[in-house]
Parts: structure tokens; C-alpha cells; sequence
């Protein structure tokens, strides 16, 4: 008895949803939703795949408000299908739109791992080498275009506080994969250790990477970026080899 229209298409979107979230330290939502019929199904043929997350926590506690990808003409191996899963048979390309917060990005600047990289770092100070403890790192997306940033650290062998504080527009590299920040605006902190200033500004480059937000046999490539009051928006085209499933 042929199975009931949407049966197939229901698990593999069970089974994606299911291989996406085991790539993902959170997720507050996630959607994906598979458009074929069966006869297509059994030649390896998908109409589109659709994904959309919203809160998803990636590695190095990294979190994307909204994430939304659109494939089309998708070519699957059919045995693949028996199985629960979704085998692409040739790479496909995909657009995708990625939603990060002010919150987001703050709070992958006081992240463990983002600490660590700091205080791995030695520093110039006064002539001096010295090693820095990130206090309070508050990270403000003011509109016009640009990114603010004000750091409180703690340099360690002295116990004395600095503060850092700087301004940027953020611009897309030519591979389309890094953000680099340009036209950057220094606080009053900027003599004290110009040294500590990039250091921060190759920080948030860092964050804003990308790469950061690949997934497994998904990589991105940035078109346009977006930046608003609270909140930055990164249209990009995805490059799939695989869908994680199941």
C-alpha cells in the first residue's frame, strides 16, 4: 500500500530536525520542512527544503536569534529515504539569513571561551607585557551603520582596571566569510594601549566570523550585512553537501 501523501516527507523532516539540533547546544526552535511527493521521492527528487531555527546555540556559545535557509531542486539518494534520511547526491546551493542579536553577541563576548582567548593574549601595556582579564564587556549595536564596544579589564600582574572603548562599521571581506570592522572611532582609552584597542577590535571580527555559524556539510558566505539598532542581519548563500539527519 503506497504510504499516505506527506508520510515521507513528515520523517525526513523528523529526521533533519533531529540532526540539526544534535549540532546545536540549544534551540528554542526548529522547523524543517521538505516539499516533494512520493513518485519525485522515489526518483532521489525534492521540490525544496526549507529550515527555520530561531535561538539556536551554537559552539563556543555563539547564539543566532533567527536563522532561515531555502534550498530548491534538491537531488537525494531514494535508498537513502528507507533509511530516515536525507543523502544529497550532488552538492546544492542554498539562501540563508541569519539574525543576530545585541544580546547574542554580548553574551558570546563574556563566554568562556572568548575570556580564555583574551586572557591567552600578552599584551603591551606602558611598555610592559601583561595579561588581561576581561571584566564586563558590553557590546551595543547604536544603528548608523556601526557597532559600539566598551570593555572594563582587569590587568592581571598589576590588579589595575582598564577601559576600552571604540566604534566601527562593520564590512563584509571579499571570500565573504570574515567581517572586518573599518572607520573605527577610539574612547579616550585609545594611548593606553593601542595594543589592547585591536585586540578587542580583532575580538568582535572574530565573533561576527561566519564560519562560526556553519554547520556540518553547511558552509556560508556572506552577500550583505545588515546593521540596525540592536540588531544585525547577515544575508548569505549556503553551500550544502549534506543535510545532517538522523
Amino acid at each position: 500500500m503506497p504510504d499516505s501523501p506527506g508520510l515521507g516527507e513528515q520523517a525526513l523532516n523528523k529526521a533533519a530536525e533531529i540532526g540539526l539540533s544534535s549540532q546545536l547546544d540549544e534551540v528554542d526552535n526548529l522547523d524543517v520542512n521538505i516539499k516533494t511527493d512520493p513518485l519525485k521521492l522515489v526518483q532521489g527528487e525534492v521540490d525544496a527544503v526549507t529550515i527555520e531555527g530561531e535561538g539556536l546555540v551554537m559552539q563556543k556559545d555563539l547564539r543566532m536569534e533567527e536563522l532561515e535557509m531555502q534550498m530548491t531542486n534538491v537531488a537525494i539518494n531514494p535508498l537513502s529515504v528507507a533509511f530516515g534520511k536525507i543523502e544529497l547526491t550532488k552538492p546544492t546551493e542554498a539562501n540563508a539569513q541569519v539574525v543576530l542579536t545585541e544580546a547574542d553577541i554580548n553574551r558570546a563576548f563574556n563566554s568562556e571561551y572568548v575570556r580564555a582567548q583574551l586572557q591567552s593574549q600578552k599584551i603591551h601595556i606602558n611598555g610592559e607585557l601583561r595579561t588581561i582579564e576581561p571584566q564586563n564587556v558590553n557590546f551595543r549595536l547604536p544603528g548608523d551603520g556601526k557597532v559600539a564596544l566598551n570593555a572594563n579589564l582587569k590587568v592581571v600582574e598589576t590588579g589595575e582596571n582598564q577601559q576600552v572603548a571604540f566604534s566601527a562599521v562593520p564590512w563584509i571581506s571579499a571570500n565573504g566569510k570574515t567581517v572586518a570592522l573599518q572607520n573605527v572611532e577610539y574612547g579616550e582609552s585609545e594611548e593606553i594601549s593601542p595594543e589592547l584597542t585591536k585586540s578587542l577590535i580583532d575580538q568582535t571580527s572574530e565573533i561576527l566570523n561566519l564560519s562560526n555559524f556553519d554547520l556540518e556539510g553547511i558552509s556560508l558566505q556572506v552577500k550583505q550585512l545588515k546593521v540596525e539598532v540592536g540588531k544585525l542581519t547577515l544575508q548569505a548563500e549556503a553551500y550544502v553537501e549534506q543535510i545532517p539527519s538522523d
